[in-house]
């Protein structure tokens, strides 16, 4: 993690000044680089041993491309939110503006796709372009169904794959490709990645109506107020009465809000057990990533990643 976050830093680099300010933004937000730890861990849990000539590691390099295309979709999205908090401190649209936000995070999906072809793989570019195109798509799919109560829960599921699983499949896919792995294994990494992609944006929506602002990084209640369709909403609509119905009718689909209807709404979905519901569908996620693993020999290191797969889910408690 330690060469792949001087990767990170090297390759956010630019002669334009505004590029390496808004990036060292970023930087010092954090953030778990969960996605390129995936990357690297499952090259590992394949046996890959690094070129030991190779100035970055063929995994380090792939590992900072993940990252670049999941920090290019952040700042899109948190123009298209207008979210003004991000891992607990200003967002970069809050602090630069909206044109420097998304221009950046165009150079940042430039950057990845250059570590792609200096990769050399035709495999791997296949693999991340993809996952690339699938958040996009994904992002415009939540934008099709915000607002929409009518929305089934399948649709919403496929949302939260396309905007979060997808990455994670790739991140952990490319590991076994990097190895030269069987493709049994490759698909079990990718099955992994989705099923705990799945589990991790189910326990996000959740903690938007459960968490504390502080523990949680951005504001709570953005899903909120933006209109999103998440599985707390649903469940709590789909399980409520008339009045209940009719007020998530007036603040999701009508978005008209008064200053106590957050707290409102926080209350119903805890009535009609709105979390629980979507955390019982992350448990059932993340014990199928957990499975995905058996084709791999137990390891410290196998152990450790199903172990991440069930944190996931206990953020939520």
């Amino acid at each position: 993690m330690q060469a792949c976050n001087r990767a990170i830093v090297a390759r956010m680099d630019s002669p334009v000044a505004l590029i390496p300010q808004l990036a060292a933004h970023l930087v010092a937000a954090g953030g778990k680089r969960l996605r390129p730890l995936l990357t690297l861990a499952s090259a590992r849990l394949c046996g890959y041993r690094p070129d030991p000539a190779a100035i970055i590691p063929r995994h380090v390099g792939l590992a900072a491309c993940v990252e670049f295309i999941h920090t290019a979709t952040l700042l899109h999205d948190d123009v298209v939110d207008d979210s003004q908090l991000r891992r607990g401190l200003a967002s970069a649209n809050a602090v630069f503006g909206n044109k420097a936000s998304v221009l950046v995070g165009d150079f940042l999906f430039a950057r990845s796709f250059q570590l792609m072809t200096e990769d050399g793989s035709l495999k791997v570019m296949a693999i991340l372009s993809k996952a690339a195109a699938t958040i996009a798509e994904g992002e415009v799919l939540q934008m099709a169904t915000q607002n929409d109560l009518s929305t089934q829960t399948a649709r919403y599921l496929e949302v939260i794959h396309g905007k979060t699983a997808a990455l994670f499949a790739a991140a952990c896919r490319v590991g076994a490709v990097v190895a030269a792995r069987p493709e049994a294994e490759e698909l079990a990494l990718e099955s992994f990645g989705t099923n705990l992609g799945m589990a991790f944006q189910l326990v996000d929506d959740a903690l938007d109506y459960a968490a504390d602002q502080a523990e949680l990084g951005k504001t709570v209640g953005d899903d909120f107020r933006e209109g999103k369709i998440t599985l707390p909403v649903l469940a709590a609509y789909e399980a409520g009465d008339e009045s209940e119905r009719r007020f998530w009718q007036r603040v999701i689909e009508r978005s008209e809000h008064i200053d106590d209807d957050l707290d409102h709404a926080m209350a119903l979905i805890a009535h009609r057990d709105g979390i629980g519901v979507t955390l019982a569908r992350a448990r059932d996620y993340a014990h199928a990533a957990c499975d995905a693993l058996a084709i791999f020999p137990d390891s410290r290191l196998r152990r450790l990643l199903g172990d991440v797969a069930l944190y996931t889910v206990s953020r939520g408690r």
